[in-house]
């Protein structure tokens, strides 16, 4: 099992803004395999939709970091764990803002970038960014289209519904080719299509200390998107998954062990990534839930 940790880029890690490099760097070192952010753009005073179907807005939201300035740190700091987003928000970003920086990003990593996009739940988000949130769908696999074009010709040109990308040179090319691995994420019916048309991979979450670990919560949509990838005329077993594991804040190191030793036995989760914005209070504290989870899950 490949194993990963977020950064430290929300909630109390974010005070820690200076010491991202050093969380990377000493990570890596430990064996991390990945390295990844979150996006959250908003911590909504009265939200319009809450967070995991409640009724608020976690204090955790309150502090966030730009994923991409965490990102480029982390890939400057390190040699070998890949860096991920999960997930970029992708509909709030101006397509060629966003192919633009992820280059960047792929680039100073040498291709280690892997992108997750999805395109999630707060309308108060989506009016921050200036974006109709009911065209959220279909600006996302507009965005996947433009791009494809950034990253594969040059001169690039676009013309979509909601972005126009006029004949342009672009010189710089991601490191991995043709293009780095897209993830997307989401567990509605036209997420799962969309993983099956148009990614490389699926990113499935399980909350250890909030709810059980059920393999077929996995399982199934995963079935289900291998069918319909099938379908599409794709090889299903070139699709990969991704396990996002979100610790509760009161999860114990075992509940957290459990699920990823239940999700290697059970499902075909071959990479997870722990989330660590819930039960670590600062960077050694991070280090420490990353070295524990390395030394007994694997």
């Amino acid at each position: 099992m490949r194993i990963g940790f977020t950064l430290p880029q929300i909630g109390a890690l974010a005070h820690q803004a200076h010491e991202v490099g050093r969380f990377a760097k000493e990570a890596e070192a430990l064996g991390a395999d990945s390295l990844w952010v979150g996006d959250r753009i908003l911590a909504p005073v009265e939200p319009t939709v809450g967070y995991g179907g409640g009724d608020g807005i976690p204090d955790t939201f309150r502090t966030v970091l730009d994923p991409f300035a965490v990102m480029a740190v982390a890939a400057a700091a390190t040699e070998r764990a890949e860096i991920g987003a999960n997930v970029l928000q992708a509909p709030c970003y101006a397509p060629a803002l966003l192919a633009r920086s992820l280059t960047s990003i792929d680039l100073i990593s040498q291709g280690r970038l892997l992108p997750g996009f999805g395109i999630g739940w707060s309308p108060e988000e989506y009016q921050a960014a200036g974006v109709p949130m009911k065209e959220r769908g279909a600006r996302l696999d507009e965005t996947l289209d433009a791009l494809e074009a950034w990253w594969s010709t040059d001169p690039v040109e676009f013309e979509g519904t909601h972005t126009r990308i006029p004949a342009t040179y672009v010189g710089l090319k991601p490191a991995r080719r043709p293009r780095p691995p897209i993830h997307l994420a989401g567990y509605a019916p036209a997420a799962l299509r969309r993983v099956a048309r148009r990614a490389d991979g699926w990113l499935p979450v399980v909350r250890p200390g909030s709810e059980p670990f059920v393999p077929d919560s996995v399982n199934a949509p995963m079935a289900e998107v291998r069918r319909l990838a099938s379908e599409a005329g794709r090889d299903p077993s070139e699709l990969g998954l991704i396990l996002r594991v979100y610790p509760a804040p009161e999860t114990t190191l075992d509940e957290v062990v459990g699920t990823i030793r239940g999700a290697g036995r059970e499902t075909d989760v071959a990479h997870c990534f722990v989330e660590l914005m819930n039960v670590a209070h600062d960077v050694d504290h991070a280090l420490e839930w990353a070295r524990k989870v390395l030394d007994t899950a694997r």
